[in-house]
């Protein structure tokens, strides 16, 4: 098979869907890559480190895109890429289509078959592929809001840790899986108050052994969420239904009840957010305030810390893609019951739950289809 590469054009995204060394394997197990020029310099990568991996290149990105089997990317594609979608192609990468209408039609009315990062399974119903990048973005979370509460970006002037005689700042995390845990290890490490909030008591519990008591678990009940935000100087939401429109848990009437400078970063955004006045923002512009809460709502957090994620991402993905190359769609997915749960679209057909839930679509069945 041909293997695309092409460099990520969204905002500020320097990430790239490949390392060298996942070119090689690709190449080794018999397949062909052709890459876009300059495609993995944001993540440190330059084209001669392609070339050595076994890499070809091409003039631009349509070029890429006209000739490679399957496009192995980080990021959705973007308004000005839909024109490459076409049927027959296969497109790997981080979708997201519960919260984007656009792309969902685009990619049923080219007919692309799609795979979603995001929607893979391993055998314990994990997500192999979101983990690295939930680590990540859990983690930049306490980072960012840090940062925002700072005057200058009109948040409360509050430091996290205090210091001896002043208060600690109080964090408040809803969401209690991946993004919520390393939040709440940051959080922790720079000395806040943290409260963090789940719907399963089991988890709140291993929670609580988990940080030796050290954070305060609460059951995410609506009363919990509105006391919790009042005292908040920092609330991230860390709000996961895989394949699924994110529910709004704080509403724009809860803002009232927010201290003047509070902040929240909404890391749920590519899947709607979970706070209800949440809309994507990006890195070149991330904040934006309402009734005096500062939000972030960057929809690609982990692209800020592009060779970090790059490598964390390849590592997971690397093996369904020559799965997927070396054995062909269908046998892939026939293999691998887990990887069949990554296709969104298949020949025009809505195979996402989740998207098909919320846009009102047939969800086909991907065994049945093919």
């Amino acid at each position: 098979m041909i293997i695309g590469l092409v460099k990520e054009i969204k905002n500020n995204e320097f990430r790239v869907g490949m390392t060298p060394d996942c070119v090689r394997a690709y190449v080794e197990a018999g397949h062909s890559v052709v890459a876009e020029r300059g495609a993995g310099l944001g993540s440190g990568y330059t084209d001669e480190e392609y070339e050595r991996a076994g890499a070809s290149f091409r003039a631009d990105a349509a070029a890429v895109w006209h000739e490679a089997g399957m496009i192995v990317k980080v990021k959705e594609p973007i308004e000005s890429e839909y024109r490459y979608l076409r049927e027959g192609q296969l497109l790997y990468t981080y979708l997201h289509l519960a919260a984007d209408r656009p792309l969902t039609d685009a990619l049923l009315k080219a007919g692309t078959t799609a795979v979603a990062y995001e929607t893979i399974t391993d055998a314990r119903g994990g997500l192999p592929c979101l983990i690295p990048m939930s680590e990540i973005a859990g983690r930049m979370a306490v980072q960012e809001g840090a940062k925002y509460l700072e005057t200058p970006f009109g948040g409360r002037g509050i430091l996290l840790s205090g210091v001896p005689g002043v208060q600690k700042a109080e964090v408040v995390i809803i969401g209690g899986g991946g993004v919520g845990t390393n939040a709440c290890k940051i959080a922790t490490g720079m000395g806040a108050n943290v409260t963090i909030l789940d719907v399963s008591a089991a988890r709140l519990a291993e929670l609580d052994d988990q940080f030796s008591g050290r954070v305060q678990t609460l059951y995410s009940s609506r009363a919990n969420i509105l006391a919790s935000i009042e005292k908040a100087d920092l609330v991230i939401g860390a709000v996961l239904l895989p394949g699924r429109r994110t529910p709004k848990l704080v509403l724009r009437e809860d803002l009232k009840r927010m201290k003047p400078g509070a902040v929240i970063v909404d890391v749920a955004v590519d899947q709607g957010g979970c706070i209800e006045t949440t809309h994507p923002t990006t890195h070149q512009d991330p904040v934006f305030t309402v009734d005096g809460v500062v939000h972030y709502c960057v929809a690609n957090m982990p692209g800020a810390v592009s060779r970090t994620s790059t490598i964390a991402l390849t590592n997971t993905t690397l093996g369904h893609g020559l799965a997927l190359a070396t054995k062909g769609f269908a046998q892939a997915v026939r293999d691998d019951a887990g990887l069949a749960n990554g296709v969104n679209c298949f020949k025009g057909r809505c195979t996402c739950p989740g998207a098909a839930e919320a846009f009102g679509l047939t969800c086909s069945n991907i065994m049945e289809l093919i």
